[in-house]
């Protein structure tokens, strides 16, 4: 078993390796189909340099972003909620299921409501993205035309400093909202914690430093506290 894994690595391109895990490992149908998307979207990024070490940055990336959808090949409320399993999912993934008991830990205010993070080689531009800006912009535009449609007052599009503040409110009103999907997903108890100290990446968990609980923590202690 463990030799086969061994010898894929040194036999196999990076491609193939994925489909190889999955059949090895057991996947099911709908993971191995997963397996198969994600083989395809990694192979087409790492065209120009097809080599394990930039199949495993690409992953990387993906896990960070979590911007990749699986394929559903069965019910996932039966997949997640079977009676007696303790399922690890993340909040968006958890929408619209529920459990008996819910743990949220790794609650900090670097995650949510965290901060927009401005990559070093963009920093010449000014503290701020493009991509962000011109999102912004292009919401105020398409507020702008649904208001001209329905006869209101237009507003101008926003500069790239307040159309940054803009996406900044935008980035914590969803971080918000997604914690609020999270603590709704229990039916009987909820149990949330901000550890004092985190990594300061996950990629590397030994690493860890001190850490502040997101501002809600404090805010639900006290609350609770009146009672």
């Amino acid at each position: 078993y463990c030799t086969g894994l061994l010898r894929s690595r040194l036999e196999l391109p990076p491609y193939s390796l994925f489909f190889f895990i999955g059949l090895t490992l057991g996947y099911s149908q709908g993971e191995l189909a997963t397996t198969d998307k994600l083989a395809v979207r990694v192979s087409q990024q790492i065209r120009q340099d097809d080599t394990l070490a930039a199949a495993i940055a690409v992953l990387q990336d993906i896990v960070g972003s979590e911007r990749f959808t699986a394929v559903e090949t069965e019910d996932t409320d039966s997949l997640y909620t079977r009676p007696g399993q303790l399922t690890l999912i993340t909040m968006h993934k958890a929408k619209g299921l529920d459990w008996d008991v819910v743990f949220l830990p790794f609650l900090h205010d670097k995650t949510i409501p965290g901060t927009l993070w401005v990559p070093p080689q963009g920093e010449f531009l000014g503290d701020f993205t493009l991509a962000e800006v011109a999102r912004a912009q292009i919401r105020a535009r398409a507020h702008a035309d649904d208001r001209r449609g329905q006869g209101q007052e237009q507003n101008e599009i926003p500069d790239i400093i307040t159309a940054w503040e803009q996406a900044k409110h935008l980035k914590a009103a969803e971080e918000y909202r997604l914690l609020y999907v999270a603590m709704t997903r229990a039916k009987r108890l909820l149990w949330m914690s901000a550890a004092q100290q985190a990594p300061f990446t996950w990629s590397k968990p030994e690493n860890v430093q001190g850490a502040n609980p997101c501002p809600v923590l404090p805010v639900l202690r006290e609350w609770m506290g009146r009672g």
